[in-house]
């Protein structure tokens, strides 16, 4: 069987999405008052937002009363996976090889990072 592809998120949307990945049920009003004084958007702007999340399929939502209660139909991890995929795939034709040289280019490490590194790559490789 096929699986669903993850639906392309934009920036803002990932900011909204951010929310309910830790909390999962959140309504309108508490989205909002979550975001209020990290983003400069107002309440409209915020649902709009809501609205095209549940388009998308990444949140769902039950009703309670007069109100909804909005949940992640989409786990972090697998929309991780496939907006890095997805980078990867514009920038870099899929390969990670031109994408760290572009970046161990662009930056310095630390010697606790390039530890850290070679660390990550013997235990990809299960080097001893």
């Amino acid at each position: 069987m096929k699986k669903a592809p993850q639906p392309r998120i934009s920036e803002a949307e990932w900011e909204v999405m951010k929310l309910f990945w830790p909390k999962a049920h959140l309504t309108a009003p508490e989205v909002v008052a979550k975001l209020k004084g990290h983003t400069a958007w107002h309440p409209p702007t915020i649902k709009t937002l809501l609205n095209r999340l549940l388009k998308k399929g990444a949140l769902g939502y039950v009703k309670e009363g007069r109100s909804y209660r909005y949940y992640p139909r989409i786990q972090e991890q697998k929309c991780l996976r496939a907006e890095a995929e997805s980078f990867l795939a514009r920038f870099f034709g899929g390969s990670l090889t031109p994408m760290v040289a572009h970046f161990l280019g662009e930056r310095s490490l630390s010697a606790k990072e390039i530890t850290e590194l070679r660390k990550l790559l013997k235990e990809k490789n299960h080097v001893p």
